[in-house]
């Protein structure tokens, strides 16, 4: 499964909104490729910005850490290499895709992902009858266990790896289908979930 690269993003930020001054403080890229996590890229980033006392209750990310960390000048570029041209993939993915366009617009640079792969509409269009898709809820109900504190990027980007990964397992094994690349799953995203069984139907048959 997932033969062709796909890197699973996860941001930590200030808020929900670079439009309105929010910043990134911490970021985890994980390569997946054949139907595991094979690379890894993790940093604490500092935006010279103040970190809310509420984000440090959620992330336990504290302004020390973020002072003391990498500046974003730096983190970016290293980024933006590290993922290159592989499909990208984030749980609820615009969210982390316009931190990830709006940090490196700043900067004057160009992210080159090929595509972009959003695991919660996947597994909205795949497991239409689960109860929740937050992450937290979603892995859960998948038999995915958190290895370490919720809410801090490197976690969260495994969890949501493993849930990639365990759709593209079940897509493969419920359809027959050899090859499940990113290709297969941007289409997935853009279907309806009523029109998904059908589609993987005709992929299988293909």
């Amino acid at each position: 499964m997932l033969d062709k690269s796909i890197v699973m993003l996860d941001f930590e930020t200030t808020g929900l909104s670079p439009d309105m001054g929010d910043r990134i403080t911490e970021v985890a890229a994980l390569r997946i490729r054949g139907g595991r996590v094979v690379e890894r890229y993790v940093s604490l980033i500092n935006c010279k910005v103040r970190i809310p006392s509420f984000i440090t209750g959620l992330t336990g990310i504290t302004q020390a850490m973020v002072d003391g960390a990498p500046p974003v000048a730096k983190v970016l570029p290293e980024l933006l290499d590290f993922i290159g041209d592989d499909a990208l993939s984030a749980h609820n993915a615009s969210f982390d895709e316009k931190f990830l366009r709006a940090e490196a617009a700043r900067l004057a640079l160009n992210p080159r992902h090929s595509a972009l792969v959003c695991s919660l509409k996947l597994s909205r269009r795949v497991f239409p009858q689960l109860s929740s898709y937050k992450l937290g809820n979603l892995s859960g109900e998948l038999g995915i266990k958190f290895r370490s504190a919720a809410h801090r990027a490197e976690s969260d980007a495994e969890v949501a790896a493993e849930v990639l990964i365990h759709i593209g397992k079940h897509i493969g094994s419920a359809y027959g289908i050899a090859a499940v690349d990113p290709a297969l799953l941007v289409s997935v995203n853009k279907l309806a979930a009523a029109k998904v069984h059908q589609f993987l139907q005709k992929q299988s048959a293909a």
